[in-house]
């Protein structure tokens, strides 16, 4: 597949990572189409895939992407969890369609849905888990694109790029392996220099563990403030923080005091107080208004004025009511 040139040759760093992923692992079964991909079969009854023809492969996937003119006429589908980051990445990077999760069905069919679409080429994570994209891509003569392990069924897979596609890592890898080389036949990225994007950026993440280190990273940088907030004097061992000492006061210009305490006593004439409220003037008047004894109580009081005829205690003209 490569022609004999070497910059489309399998280098050894690409194999480390193949191996490191665990790409070449297959399962304990074969299909008979997927025969022709396997190396051979450990003790245990696990297949080893040939990983000079999972390269080859994954070239002719790659110059079949390329061909499509629009790049959102691809269309990347995983509804495995492992593969959906992958996806999405794969996505961004090269400017196909994703579908990550579960996939509706009638979307290549039915015309009436809102999610209704019709791509020119489809590339899944599994044949078996995402059998439903890949029986309606039959139905509208969509070519198909798939990464198969050892048991997955090639119906109406054209092409079959064997790998392991039930690990995180191996899943991860090989989508960043086809998104690179993909970007290199297109001219966006040199062959000479490593793309800077690694392929960690395509592996599973557990979300329990995203959040964990989440908040562990919150914790540590409310930490670094709170130190950061401390003083240094109200650490142990600092040393005590010294206030700057006041300015002195300016001095008035035209006055030629130096020494404030050998200055002259500046005199301050002297002011009578003034009450603030005048005392009340001595009165004579008696309480007894009659004159008399006042210290007599027993004297008799003075006579009130006499009632008139008006009064309701009767004069001489009132009517005896009884």
């Amino acid at each position: 597949m490569s022609g004999g040139l070497d910059a489309l040759s399998l280098k050894e760093e690409d194999v480390t990572k193949l191996l490191a992923a665990g790409t070449h692992l297959g399962s304990t079964n074969v299909d008979f189409q997927m025969e022709q991909y396997v190396y051979k079969r450990k003790n245990d009854g696990v297949f080893i895939i040939n990983l000079r023809k999972t390269y080859e492969k994954l070239l002719l996937a790659a110059r079949v992407i390329v061909s499509i003119e629009n790049p959102s006429d691809v269309c990347v589908i995983s509804a495995r969890p492992y593969g959906q980051r992958a996806v999405l990445k794969f996505a961004s990077h090269t400017g196909a369609s994703a579908v990550a999760g579960r996939f509706t069905p009638g979307t290549f069919t039915n015309q009436i849905q809102a999610a209704f679409r019709e791509p020119r080429l489809l590339v899944v994570t599994d044949p078996r888990t995402d059998h439903q994209p890949i029986t309606e891509a039959s139905y509208v003569n969509i070519p198909v694109i798939a990464f198969c392990n050892t048991d997955s069924p090639l119906r109406y897979v054209d092409i079959a790029i064997p790998c392991n596609n039930k690990g995180a890592h191996s899943i991860g890898l090989m989508w960043w392996f086809l998104s690179r080389e993909v970007l290199r036949i297109r001219g966006t990225i040199s062959r000479e220099v490593p793309w800077e994007i690694m392929p960690d950026l395509y592996f599973y993440r557990d979300p329990e563990e995203v959040e964990k280190e989440e908040q562990a990273a919150l914790a540590e940088k409310a930490t670094k403030e709170d130190v950061a907030a401390v003083p240094y004097a109200d650490q142990w061992g600092g040393q005590p923080v010294e206030s700057a000492p006041a300015a002195p006061a300016p001095t008035p210009a035209g006055t030629d005091v130096t020494d404030w305490a050998a200055a002259s006593e500046v005199t301050v004439p002297s002011v009578p107080i003034q009450p603030a409220f005048p005392a009340p003037a001595t009165t004579t008047e008696e309480w007894t208004g009659t004159g008399g004894d006042a210290n007599d109580w027993s004297a008799s009081p003075a006579p009130g004025p006499t009632p008139t005829a008006g009064d309701w205690g009767g004069g001489s003209d009132a009517q005896n009511w009884s």
